[in-house]
């Protein structure tokens, strides 16, 4: 059902996206009088189609292969390889007849659409939901690094003072994707009574990238916040809001020390101490062979800020996401390129993608990764690969910078090009997706 419920969204959330990249190309289009042939969700190949209906000058359907849409433009060369109507005079309403600035405009139309469509999301986000922030000056207990952050320096109970050289207010500033993406990271953190500075060289993307678990997380003391049932926790007849204090003969103050006392007795039945309503009780808890018990925590420790937009304050707050997640995508890249982090971990396909929407239809997080594909799927189509609308942006840049078009023939050849790049990085991609499931 998990699985469902993640293609189901991913499905959604794409199918949302196509739809308005490819508009974005209509309107533009119909704006300076060029007739588009075809709108399609997915694509019909081989001229397989689940759904057609003609309206004016356009077949609107949808195909039965789900790796995009199209739009079909009159007198332009693109992915259907149809040439024949360029064999014949040009007609006032083909693409080819339009001076280059409006074909120009044509082609960034769906890149637009993309990168506004992040920005309302954000936006529509901020409004309704607000933003919530745990204060870093209520991470009193420190943090609980991770395998990596301890390989570092960061251990247990450091509290965290700063980022390269700004103070951190809000605990998830510690982390942020331009640090990661960054060339290194200083932190400044207090241990007991001193105050040390650690590196984090540039390695940490492709070394993050890798890790299983949050780089630190936030000491914390707990409770038992819910319950799973079936699991050891609701058999031995442990409570919503009791206090574990002690695992086996293991006393335990925080969170993390509880986490290790189960790992440490994967597949055992041991007696937990437990304080509920000021008295002390023993129950006898199985753990599994996975060290989890079945319940969730919570904690009283931290404290919260939260900020609230109107609706006019919101579109600011979006756009400065939407700035900072493209900002973010272009660093990633450069890493990239410049061999600092490998494609198959920051490229991820359809499988990769559903897995980040979740088994559990939650509208919030549906709705902020779709925002992030959406400006990923701008920054993608704009790069200049030819098949993709930055590969026709460029020659109509060198057109204008020219001052006569580019031959049909090397529109036509560098357009199989570009067909044959994007189809072995899809093989790629959804070569690393496959793997990804037997790993």
């Amino acid at each position: 059902m998990q699985g469902l419920i993640m293609a189901a969204q991913l499905i959604l959330g794409i199918s949302i996206l196509v739809i308005l990249h490819e508009f974005g190309h209509y309107l533009a289009a119909r704006a300076f009088g060029i007739r588009v042939e075809k709108f399609y969700l997915f694509f019909d190949a081989w001229g397989f189609k689940l759904f057609k209906f003609k309206k004016g000058d356009t077949e609107w359907g949808i195909g039965w292969l789900p790796l995009g849409g199209y739009v079909k433009i009159s007198g332009m060369i693109d992915e259907s390889m149809d040439t024949e109507q360029l064999k014949s005079e040009p007609q006032p309403w083909e693409f080819r007849s339009k001076p280059a600035w409006q074909r120009l405009i044509v082609m960034i139309g769906g890149v637009v659409v993309n990168v506004i469509t992040g920005i309302i999301i954000f936006a529509m986000l901020s409004y309704v939901y607000g933003e919530k922030y745990l204060l870093n000056s209520s991470v009193k207990n420190g943090i609980v690094p991770s395998e990596l952050a301890q390989s570092y320096g960061f251990k247990t109970g450091d509290k965290l003072l700063e980022v390269n050289g700004k103070p951190i207010i809000r605990f998830q500033d510690a982390l942020k994707l331009e640090h990661i993406l960054s060339s290194g990271i200083d932190y400044k953190v207090q241990r007991d009574t001193q105050i040390l500075t650690i590196h984090v060289p540039s390695d940490f993307a492709d070394r993050f990238s890798d890790a299983k678990s949050d780089f630190f997380m936030e000491r914390m003391h707990f409770f038992v916040a819910e319950v799973n049932p079936g699991m050891g926790a609701e058999k031995a007849g442990i409570l919503t809001n009791d206090v574990i204090i002690k695992v086996d003969t293991h006393v335990v103050t925080f969170f993390d020390e509880f986490k290790q006392a189960v790992n440490a007795r994967k597949s055992k039945t041991v007696p937990f101490t437990i304080l509920r309503d000021n008295k002390e009780l023993v129950l006898n808890v199985a753990i599994d062979q996975n060290g989890l018990v079945g319940l969730k925590p919570d904690s009283k420790d931290f404290e919260y800020e939260v900020v609230t937009y109107t609706f006019f304050e919101s579109f600011p707050a979006g756009y400065n996401k939407a700035v900072e997640t493209i900002q973010a995508q272009i660093q990633g890249w450069k890493k990239i390129f410049k061999g600092e982090i490998a494609v198959n971990k920051a490229v991820q396909g359809p499988v990769g993608i559903a897995r980040f929407y979740g088994g559990e239809w939650i509208w919030q997080r549906f709705w902020l990764l779709t925002a992030l594909i959406s400006l990923g799927l701008a920054f993608m189509n704009i790069l200049p690969i030819p098949a993709l609308d930055g590969g026709h942006v460029v020659f109509l840049l060198l057109e204008i910078i020219l001052r006569k078009p580019l031959s049909e023939k090397f529109l036509e050849r560098a357009q199989y090009a570009g067909m044959l790049i994007l189809l072995t990085l899809m093989v790629l991609i959804f070569g690393n997706d496959i793997l990804g499931l037997f790993r």
